[in-house]
């Protein structure tokens, strides 16, 4: 019996950042979407930048039609997010129509019918040869329908006529209480529906995007958180990656010529995963921070996300031992990013990191502390997020730096993050303060393990100077 021969579904990239590949490829080319959700959930900022993206990075004129906002607060409202509508429109590929529906005059004649509407969109997608439409609420277009039979009738008419302009068409609808829209008839006529969501646990608030469905097409079935920001919407998968990446099998330095001895290839492997644990004042963000250094060196850029001190006070306090960080900023492969975990969700956190590699390519980045995540989630979300972004980081060949708080007695945290990080990491360095020698701290580095190398396998004593950590009395 002769196999069926598969064929490329047609499809509409989004423009999205991380839509796309959630939808393996964008949206259904020439057929109606549905984004639903609740007031404030961003469903019109959303269709604007599929519009918007559709004429900036691939040509394809666009119709907004609106029967809420006026085209001037619309301009008005995007120009924040870089969207320049008023430019647009100037160049004829952009159309902005506000359509004002009189629900008084539906109801004293009990009559409705789409074909002005039709003829007025069909008029202001043949002027610019408009590929996307956008129809922003439908709510509002049938709004003053009670004729349940009439009003369905039409819904199924007005998406039926989009699909045979063969226009991309986004359709934006509110939540309803027992069904995905208030009418619960446009979700199944729609070829793809997309729930938007925005909920608040803990006071932290987080937007949350669902496919619901999608005749014809793979897709993923999570939960997406995704952000608003300020260049617009960014969405992020939140499932792990396959282990299909590929390893190098280049050496690199760690950035202290003495600790790379310490390793039978005299340093650690290139794209590899390093955990730094350690109690309080262990010398955690010294180590990442020689780790950062060395990449510079090898004019490599570096991101360096710190979730307990300022960019300043992080320059300044190394720059006491001989580490100077100003120079690697000032040429750009230094990047500090520092915020309160707190900040946001545990997911936002993760979309921000891979929105900034994505924009600053960078081959190392260190997180300092992973620790402090576990006070914005539980052990097992902590790990799931982390699960991911080592994964991202493995598939682009990063190298990675991760330092984590332990606690020596019984703690709240238990040490949640180690758990977490520690069988994932291919090298794990422990960090201690023993007791006191001579009147001083005895400071002691252990090498846990290393995958796919030798190493040595007793405490490496080593004492911070002006010129950073140094090891004494080594012993390999």
């Amino acid at each position: 019996m002769a196999k069926t021969k598969k064929t490329n579904f047609p499809k509409t990239p989004t423009g999205i950042y991380g839509l796309d590949e959630i939808t393996h490829g964008g949206f259904p080319k020439g057929r109606p979407i549905l984004i639903c959700g609740s007031a404030g959930c961003g469903k019109t900022l959303f269709a604007m930048q599929f519009l918007v993206k559709g004429i900036t990075e691939f040509n394809e004129p666009g119709v907004f039609m609106s029967f809420e906002e006026t085209a001037e607060d619309l301009s008005e409202n995007v120009r924040s997010l870089g969207f320049d509508l008023e430019q647009l429109k100037s160049e004829n590929k952009l159309r902005v129509d506000h359509v004002r529906i009189e629900r008084s005059e539906i109801e004293e004649t009990g009559e409705y019918d789409l074909e002005a509407l039709f003829i007025r969109l069909n008029h202001a997608i043949d002027l610019i040869g408009a590929k996307r439409v956008v129809l922003d609420t439908i709510e509002s277009l049938f709004g003053g329908m009670e004729d349940l039979a009439m009003l369905r009738s039409e819904i199924r008419r007005l998406f039926q006529w989009l699909k045979e302009k063969g226009v991309t068409a986004i359709i934006t609808g509110e939540r309803g209480e027992n069904s995905l829209t208030r009418q619960g008839l446009e979700e199944y006529i729609s070829d793809c529906v997309i729930l938007l969501d925005f909920r608040v646990i803990d006071q932290i608030a987080t937007r949350r995007l669902r496919i619901v469905k999608y005749r014809g097409s793979t897709h993923g079935t999570n939960e997406y958180p995704f952000l608003i920001e300020e260049d617009g919407i960014s969405v992020i998968p939140v499932t792990s990656l396959k282990l299909d990446y590929k390893s190098s099998s280049e050496i690199i330095s760690t950035g202290i010529p003495a600790m790379d001895k310490l390793f039978s290839k005299e340093g650690i492997f290139r794209g590899g995963s390093t955990l730094i644990t350690g109690t309080a004042g262990t010398a955690k963000t010294i180590l990442a921070s020689h780790f950062a250094a060395s990449s510079c060196k090898r004019k490599e850029p570096v991101l360096y996300f710190s979730f307990e001190e300022s960019p300043d006070q992080l320059v300044r306090n190394l720059n006491t031992i001989g580490i100077n960080f100003k120079p690697m900023i000032k040429s750009g492969l230094l990047h500090i990013h520092a915020s309160r975990p707190s900040l946001q969700g545990l997911e936002m956190h993760l979309l921000v990191i891979n929105k900034l590699m994505e924009s600053l390519k960078p081959r190392t980045v260190i997180v300092d502390p992973i620790s402090s995540l576990i006070t914005i989630g539980s052990s097992s979300e902590v790990r799931g997020m982390l699960i991911r972004l080592i994964d991202t980081l493995k598939m682009k060949q990063i190298n990675a730096i991760f330092t984590s708080l332990t606690h020596s007695g019984i703690s709240e945290y238990n040490d949640a993050t180690v758990d977490a990080v520690s069988s994932l990491a291919d090298t794990w360095i422990n960090l201690s303060n023993a007791q006191f020698k001579d009147g001083a701290w005895v400071r002691n580095l252990l090498i846990v393990k290393s995958r796919g190398m030798g190493h040595a396998n007793g405490k490496q004593e080593f004492i911070i100077t002006h010129k950073g950590l140094q090891f004494i009395n080594q012993k390999a």
